[in-house]
């Protein structure tokens, strides 16, 4: 790693380093006006792409937030479950009651594994700062 700089970021270095080491090795190209509309023009069009994931996450989180699922486990007479409620059984639960698809590793249950019936509330990660509370019920079958 070489901790010059990230991508699409113009930097500046020795004229021997960028023309022996970075341009060969296809770490760099020279900042000549015309690949710095090609950088501008990249950079537009990421931060568009940028601004169009952000949105649609953001309405996913007001759609989250509002749902409550319903999550079937068989359990005894006392309330306990057999097994534990996890991840996966939550994003299977939200896809067939509401037909979001959400990736599990995205959803982390509150604490560390659902054992009893009651309420209880997971994280959902829809993007980089963007997370939405789901909350889900977990019922006797």
């Amino acid at each position: 790693m070489l901790n010059l700089g990230y991508e699409n970021e113009v930097v500046k270095v020795k004229n021997g380093y960028a023309r022996n080491y970075l341009i060969p090795q296809g770490m760099a190209i020279l900042a000549t006006s015309t690949n710095k509309k090609i950088l501008a023009e990249v950079n537009k069009q990421k931060s568009f792409k940028e601004q169009k994931l952000r949105k649609e996450a953001d309405t996913m989180a007001q759609l989250l937030n509002k749902i409550v699922l319903k999550i079937g486990a068989k359990a005894g007479t006392s309330g306990k479950i057999f097994g534990s409620v996890n991840a996966i059984q939550i994003v299977d639960a939200l896809k067939t009651q509401h037909g979001y698809e959400i990736d599990k590793r995205k959803v982390s249950v509150d604490g560390e594994s659902i054992k009893e019936l009651g309420s209880y509330k997971s994280t959902v990660s829809l993007y980089k700062d963007i997370k939405a509370e789901l909350k889900f019920e977990v019922v006797a079958e």
